[in-house]
């Protein structure tokens, strides 16, 4: 599985499926909106966003889009 660098140490990379969901995240789409976009089942996607949360040390999906943002993971 593909990983990509997160600046603190005591935290786990994101997967390259996890930030491709934060990303969409960012974006607003629900959990069915992304499921949809990526082929893959609701649960699935909820299960990716609840991972990411706690990789980003994050309560909910906003934190998320703006932590994920503050470390440069969403392009420009």
């Amino acid at each position: 599985m593909t990983t990509l660098p997160f600046p603190d140490d005591h935290r786990q990379p994101l997967s390259a499926r996890e930030l491709e969901i934060v990303r969409l995240v960012a974006l607003g789409h629900t959990n069915r909106e992304i499921a949809r976009k990526l082929f893959l089942a609701e649960g699935t996607v909820k299960n990716h966003v609840t991972s990411v949360l706690g990789k980003l040390g994050v309560r909910d999906r906003t934190q998320a889009a703006l932590r994920a943002q503050a470390l440069g993971m969403l392009g420009s």
